[in-house]
């Protein structure tokens, strides 16, 4: 019975979103045009200082090791800036030449490390399908139903619990992202024998560019400065992907129902940060505008929410502490239409 409404709540959530705005097409179109101004000094205010921390962390080793690993905090942060930077080139909405984008998307991740082809294009895939059923774990953490998660062997379910735990999600799992997974175009599609070209070639012009860096600052300056602040910057990246999609209250359907504004609007969250980190995060956060409409560029989301509050009455509105909820779920609980953890699986069980 509580089942039965809880779902009938969800269903009259959806039928109220839709109803409320199915315009959102027309109302998103006037932010997609890329300003050249915005994007120019956008690109100045994060390469600029990242570059600026490098030399300042080159320094620092004179003097204290932890103050080199204290400066790569703030650089990781003004990575996620130059990976935005990425990220909308990749959706060739950061500036209006699809050539210039693809120049500063390639440049940009020779700072991120992460091929700029290859992971664009598993990237709008994500976009595509981003809550169907069928096309998990592109562009997002695999994830199980309760029933999947039921029907496993016992190995296998402890093998997934240690996966989805939060050591290994938030720690481990950035670290073998950025050295292997990435590495290697684990996406195979016959169509895309030119990204995997490109991306063989983004890890060769990587090797020959930090190699080149490190013969110049000495291998062992170079590691101490390089390790730490790709640490730092896997786990930011890592923890802003996963709460803007598996949070409580998500969207999953199979292929043949699913909708692009209820994936949108409900399988994506509107991280509300302060300010600082909105900027440091590339205004991100607005996830859910994002994902109805991946052509408006990132310096244009914040206004684009704050002309039409409408779009944040049908997300789900997190903060950081709203988001520490979330570390631990992990199971999609079909008969409501949400994600659950372990602990809310077991005491269901008994």
């Amino acid at each position: 019975m509580i089942q039965d409404v809880a779902l009938q709540d969800v269903e009259l959530q959806n039928i109220a979103l839709q109803e409320n705005l199915k315009d959102w097409r027309s109302m998103l179109k006037k932010y997609q045009q890329p300003d050249t101004s915005k994007a120019v000094i956008q690109i100045l205010n994060s390469f600029l200082p990242y570059i600026g921390l490098w030399i300042l962390m080159y320094f620092s080793l004179n003097w204290s090791y932890l103050i080199t690993v204290g400066l790569s905090i703030p650089a990781a942060f003004f990575l996620i800036r130059i990976f935005v930077i990425q990220h909308d080139c990749g959706h060739q909405s950061f500036l209006k030449s699809r050539k210039v984008n693809n120049f500063l998307g390639f440049t940009s991740s020779a700072f991120s490390t992460i091929p700029y082809k290859f992971w664009s294009q598993t990237h709008n895939l994500h976009h595509a399908h981003n809550g169907q059923m069928e096309y998990r774990g592109i562009g997002d953490i695999t994830f199980l139903s309760t029933e999947e998660f039921q029907a496993l062997p016992t190995w296998r379910r402890n093998l997934y619990r240690l996966f989805r735990s939060p050591a290994v999600t938030f720690f481990f799992a950035p670290i073998i992202y950025l050295i292997f997974s990435i590495r290697y175009p684990l996406v195979q599609i016959k169509a895309w024998k030119k990204v995997r070209r490109s991306h063989l070639l983004n890890n060769f012009a990587l090797v020959i560019g930090y190699t080149t860096l490190a013969i110049f600052l000495g291998w062992k300056e170079f590691l101490l400065i390089l390790v730490p602040t790709l640490f730092f910057f896997g786990m930011i990246a890592y923890w802003l992907f996963y709460i803007q999609h598996q949070h409580e209250e998500n969207y999953k359907a199979e292929k043949g129902q699913w909708d692009h504004l209820l994936a949108s609007m409900r399988g994506s969250t509107y991280y509300k940060l302060p300010k600082l980190f909105q900027w440091l995060s590339g205004n991100i956060g607005f996830h859910h505008i994002h994902h109805l409409n991946s052509q408006i560029p990132n310096y244009h989301l914040e206004r684009c929410v704050a002309e039409n509050p409408i779009f944040n009455e049908y997300v789900t509105t997190l903060n950081f502490r709203q988001s520490l909820k979330c570390i631990n779920l992990a199971l999609w609980y079909e008969q409501e239409r949400r994600m659950i953890s372990f602990r809310e699986y077991h005491r269901m069980q008994r």
